[in-house]
């Protein structure tokens, strides 16, 4: 690894030229928020990023799970994916996603709720069995609903975010703490990310400082990654790239621990460069 090689471990693809959105889809990417697989690698090369994971956004195509699949095809060492997928997904559609480059499944509790995935635990069941991540985006509280069902299987777990927590109720509110309370398990992973939906105040967030360091001592740089969550859809104001990473640098201010939040922890549990 060189000092400027990183791996990015959330961002979106839209092609609706070569993959048009979906017509029910609960939100339409403005011209400006589109982020083609061209100029997604444009990014990554300005920034050094050798290697990224691609999420599949609710927002475009909902289920449509080709734009994704399309790009990792087109460059598989750089890149692996999370699918959307059904709840009943069948093992067989999972091992499909996963020869494909596929190694998670996406859970958007924050979008749909907590009651659209109290029954998903067979498909839990088959992640674990198929060694795919579970990756759960929650906000608030809604992760302790889900508690019993996430821990009972056994998945290996990828929380987007940062959990999403409400700034004003401070590390102690009950859903930070239920995230916090998932490191000991050894099989939960967290992304320092997205701090712009959390935050209540202006870049840089100081609001989210305390959020960041409660993570980095519970979870340590082995079980916490870093993402950009680019192309930024819906952002309350304008987002760049560089000031994220430096963001980061605030942080995690040790030049070991991020070295391994940026590299050595997702190139190992994602099996980037494999």
């Amino acid at each position: 690894m060189t000092d400027d090689a990183l791996i990015d471990c959330h961002v979106h693809v839209f092609d609706p030229l070569r993959f048009p959105y979906a017509a029910d889809t609960w939100y339409t990417p403005s011209p400006a928020e589109t982020g083609t697989p061209d100029q997604l690698g444009h990014v990554l090369d300005a920034h050094g990023v050798r290697h990224a994971l691609l999420v599949g956004p609710n927002s475009g195509y909902g289920l449509d799970n080709r734009c994704l699949l399309d790009t990792i095809a087109r460059h598989p060492a750089r890149y692996k994916g999370v699918a959307v997928v059904r709840n009943d997904a069948s093992r067989a559609e999972l091992q499909d996603l996963q020869a494909a480059g596929v190694v998670g499944v996406a859970f958007n509790v924050a979008l749909l709720g907590v009651d659209h995935y109290q029954g998903t635990g067979p498909l839990l069941e088959r992640l674990r069995e198929l060694d795919l991540w579970a990756q759960v985006q929650v906000e608030g509280d809604q992760l302790c609903g889900l508690q019993g069902l996430l821990r009972d299987s056994g998945a290996h777990l990828l929380f987007d975010h940062g959990g999403r927590p409400r700034p004003a109720e401070g590390v102690g509110q009950a859903g930070f703490d239920t995230l916090l309370g998932f490191a000991n398990t050894g099989r939960a992973v967290v992304k320092l990310s997205g701090w712009a939906k959390v935050s209540q105040q202006p870049f840089p967030h100081a609001d989210a400082m305390p959020y960041a360091r409660a993570l980095l001592q519970a979870y340590t740089p082995q079980a916490l990654v870093w993402a950009s969550d680019w192309p930024f859809l819906r952002a309350p104001a304008r987002i760049d790239y560089g000031p994220l990473l430096a963001l980061l640098a605030q942080h995690v201010p040790d030049p070991a621990a991020r070295r391994a939040i940026l590299w050595d922890t997702p190139r190992r549990l994602f099996a980037f460069g494999a």
